[in-house]
């Protein structure tokens, strides 16, 4: 057991993350260490809180009312909150408590938060279920969500499951809500690569904690880190796969204070650059990359030279970037540069990295794919 925090008068210490079905928690309790055994049960909802006191209540409601008839457990680590965010949950124990639930909450008292990550794996180390629920706090969750998914997560034992979502305020992120719920589940896999992030996105995850161990733990690097993206693509990385239930199972809120904000464009094009290199690029001998304009080119820049060699082309609709005929990368210390033929799409040979984005061309791309008969995962990926 790691050592406890005086500060804290609830506070539970690091327990084994793959546990027995019996598990000694200690606490600490009026200054004095306590040990008690608690038994594993099927769900742990794993819960990450900072300054989220105005959210709570909608969200503890909707855990309360799940429909799920087996064993389930709240497990709440509270990341630094400046608000009453801790008194809030542990104000609901006693109403989760006689639905059936075990609570656990802990948290730290630092000056400043530690991040995302680092409350969601101790909020999974506290826990003792068989599958994890995650939830964010400024979110509801459905009546039928933990019953539905673990009904899924019970056949795919190595997947990350989500589901649809329904976005409020109602009309924000309007293209994004549409993506997540509307991508088959091939593309579930195939538009990974996309700025958009996980297909299945992370307020939705629900997975085994045998995968859970296997992938993880989420990277603890704090603000301004995707650990929920690096998590999706060390999960496709080891093998697993990946499953939407197509209900409406989750209220996914906007708001501008959300962890999201804080990540930089940069960080995420770094990332899917080098998972696209990695997972496509390398089985590929050449391509041409779909988009002659600021994306392309950016994509090919970013290239590490080996698969800069293999960009046979650009492909545009744009006539004013065909006649120019190529594009020479200045940057290049190679000499000559490299000069990149430009041509009409109709012109190109595939595979193609489409860099143009998704839903905003009236449908155009998407008929100008389908006219050359091409098959997303074989003869092109997104990465816009």
């Amino acid at each position: 057991m790691s050592s406890k925090d005086s500060e804290s008068q609830d506070r539970r210490s690091e327990v084994d993350m793959n546990p027995p079905k019996r598990l000694r928690i200690e606490t600490l309790i009026g200054g004095e260490k306590q040990e008690a055994e608690r038994s594993a049960v099927d769900v742990s909802i794993i819960m990450p809180v900072h300054n989220a006191s105005c959210w709570l209540g909608e969200c503890l409601q909707g855990i309360l009312h799940q429909d799920f008839t087996g064993s389930m457990e709240l497990s709440v680590f509270d990341d630094a909150s400046t608000d009453d965010s801790r008194e809030v949950v542990q104000g609901w124990r006693d109403r989760l408590e006689a639905r059936g639930f075990s609570v656990v909450i802990s948290g730290h008292n630092s000056a400043q938060p530690r991040g995302v990550g680092y409350a969601k794996n101790k909020a999974v180390s506290q826990s003792c279920g068989q599958y994890l629920c995650f939830q964010d706090a400024d979110d509801i969750m459905l009546p039928q969500r933990v019953r539905l998914q673990y009904d899924a997560s019970l056949l795919r034992q190595n997947s990350l499951i989500g589901c649809q979502v329904r976005r409020v305020p109602e009309g924000s992120t309007e293209r994004y809500t549409r993506w997540i719920n509307t991508l088959t589940q091939d593309q579930l896999i195939t538009q990974a690569y996309t700025s958009h992030g996980p297909t299945v996105v992370m307020p939705t995850w629900f997975c085994s904690r045998k995968w859970y161990l296997k992938v993880g733990p989420f990277d603890e690097g704090g603000k301004g880190v995707p650990e929920d993206l690096l998590f999706f693509y060390r999960s496709l990385r080891q093998g697993g796969s990946l499953f939407r239930v197509d209900e409406c199972l989750l209220v996914y809120r906007y708001h501008e204070k959300a962890a999201t904000h804080s990540v930089t464009e940069e960080t995420i094009w770094k990332l899917r650059v080098d998972f696209l290199q990695e997972r496509v690029l390398s089985q590929w001998e050449s391509f041409t990359i779909w988009n002659a304009g600021k994306q392309g080119r950016k994509l090919y820049r970013c290239l590490s030279p080996t698969n800069q060699t293999k960009v046979r082309a650009f492909c545009d609709v744009d006539e004013n970037k065909i006649q120019k005929g190529f594009y020479t990368y200045e940057e290049s210390k190679q000499r000559p540069k490299p000069k990149i033929p430009v041509v009409h799409y109709k012109d190109a040979s595939g595979p193609f990295i489409i860099c143009v984005k998704l839903d905003m061309t009236g449908g155009v791309l998407e008929e100008n794919l389908n006219s050359l008969q091409l098959k997303e995962g074989a003869d092109y990926y997104h990465f816009n």
